[in-house]
């Protein structure tokens, strides 16, 4: 029995080399502890990589899982039944308003059209071009949404709006000068750009935009002086033909503080367009620009189209975060332009041969312009405004000095006798200027147009000589400094008078 407790005591013990071994394995896994955790910090990296890949596929997937809920399982198409005017009439279709549409003709092409209003089961199409080549039973097919690419967001497709034709936007644009379906003008081949915009955004909530809170400089005396201009402003320039507005806009277009400008040219002549970007526009106001051009013999769906392109392309910069300047000329051939669709399509007349629609259309336009949200971008948006045979009381110009926070009226006898800007600041108001400049500076403005509009008022006294001297105080003085007011209100084409070099000049006149 001791025998046998003897040999398993020995084979307990354990030889003096093999009582270190536990203290050597405890080095190497001390040592190897530094390289486990390295490897498993990357293999969690890994992981988390391979989850955000992942969630990025499985967002493009039900983004265009979105997509395919609009879109028919087959193809479908209608016929146009009749073409009278410029409507076409289709049947076999049931699309919501602002819905494209294309029409192949029998030379290949595609006429594209727009489903402006509805009657039974007819719809109204208005084209983009010409209806050459089409015949009775042409085959009307629907334009269905695109796929959205890998990794963009785009908004829930819940809206017609959302649905409705989208049109490049983006960097690309500028410099370039498109026509109002996005298609280049300039010969300088296709526009780059990836991203795409719709036509018609939804409306910014009134309560979520910024405030106008700071002046925007013109580079225009009488304007950054009299008529001080806030970012984010909405004005309109109210003018007749061949009073100067172009050049005005021209001056405005390269002589503002803003980041980018776009232009909108409605309605305007073929000629006009050209000279407007090569030679008032110039280069420099060129390359920071982007131009869409809708001319007169543009079809009146283009025409509107144009419009609202170019405040998309603003919107696409304000949202980025930017500083726009939007020039709009004109907002008078858009209301022409919706005049003849609306007439087309059976709308009745009301005043002075508008129907309502176009006072309806006229808000949801300039509405768009404007300050973002807080911290945001903005957009400072000039409309022109033509008054037929200089009549300010036409309804187009009544409705739009509704709806604008401003008007600059360009006077047709200040641009006969060779004042230039033609700006009638008796007329003329900004409505925005009382809240972004100082109480001198206010002052000094209600003290020039006090006494530039008495003068205007003894002109015909003072011109046959009838009045006396002394016999009205704020006569004499109107008077006295009239040559200087007058000069102060003129400027060249090339002068840029910045903001605080207009104050220091107003200041100057009373001192």
């Amino acid at each position: 029995m001791a025998h046998r407790r003897g040999r398993e005591h020995r084979a307990r013990r354990l030889p003096r080399g093999h009582r270190e071994q536990p203290d050597r394995c405890a080095d190497r896994v001390a040592l190897a502890a530094p390289d486990a955790r390295a490897g498993q910090e990357h293999r969690v990296a890994r992981m988390k990589g391979a989850d955000a890949h992942t969630a990025r596929w499985r967002s493009y997937l039900k983004d265009c899982g979105n997509v395919l809920d609009f879109v028919e399982p087959m193809q479908v198409s209608g016929r146009v039944t009749r073409v009278a005017g410029l409507v076409m009439e289709c049947v076999g279709l049931k699309l919501a308003v602002g819905s494209a549409c294309t029409i192949p003709v029998a030379s290949g092409a595609r006429i594209e059209a727009e489903v402006v209003g509805f009657e039974g089961d007819k719809l109204f199409l208005m084209p983009q071009s010409d209806v050459e080549g089409v015949v009775p039973g042409s085959r009307v097919f629907p334009v269905e949404a695109s796929v959205p690419k890998p990794g963009s967001v785009p908004h829930p497709r819940r809206r017609p709006m959302d649905r409705a034709r989208h049109l490049p936007v983006g960097w690309g644009l500028l410099g370039r000068v498109v026509d109002g379906a996005g298609r280049p003008l300039d010969g300088k081949g296709p526009v780059v750009t990836d991203q795409m915009g719709p036509l018609n955004a939804r409306p910014i909530n009134p309560l979520d935009r910024a405030p106008i809170s700071e002046t925007l400089d013109v580079g225009v005396r009488a304007i950054n002086s009299m008529l001080t201009v806030g970012r984010g402003q909405r004005l309109g320039l109210f003018a007749g033909t061949g009073v100067g507005k172009s050049v005005l806009l021209g001056m405005i277009a390269r002589y503002t503080t803003a980041d980018v400008i776009v232009v909108g040219l409605i309605g305007e002549r073929g000629r006009e367009v050209k000279e407007f970007i090569e030679q008032i526009l110039g280069e420099d106001g060129l390359a920071r620009s982007a131009v869409v051009a809708a001319p007169a013999d543009a079809p009146p769906l283009m025409r509107l189209q144009g419009a609202a392109y170019a405040t998309a392309i603003a919107e696409h910069f304000r949202d980025e975060g930017k500083n726009v300047l939007l020039i709009m000329d004109s907002l008078t051939r858009y209301a022409m332009a919706q005049r003849e669709i609306a007439l087309a399509i059976g709308e009745p007349p009301a005043t002075k041969g508008y129907p309502p629609s176009v006072f309806a259309k006229l808000p949801v336009l300039v509405e768009r312009a404007g300050n973002g949200q807080a911290g945001g971008g903005s957009i400072t948006a000039f409309y022109t405004v033509l008054s037929e045979g200089d009549d300010q009381q036409d309804p187009i110009a009544d409705a739009a000095r509704g709806i604008l926070d401003g008007h600059i009226v360009l006077n047709r006898k200040l641009a006969e006798a060779g004042h230039y800007p033609a700006i009638d600041i008796e007329q003329s108001i900004s409505r925005a200027m009382h809240g972004i400049t100082s109480r001198e500076h206010q002052q000094a403005a209600r003290t020039l147009k006090q006494l530039y509009s008495r003068y205007e008022r003894s002109r015909d006294l003072i011109s046959v000589g009838a009045y006396a001297p002394g016999t009205d105080p704020v006569l004499d003085k109107a008077i006295a400094l009239h040559e200087r007011i007058e000069a102060f209100l003129c400027q060249e084409i090339h002068d840029n008078v910045g903001m605080l070099q207009s104050l220091g000049e107003l200041t100057s006149l009373f001192g």
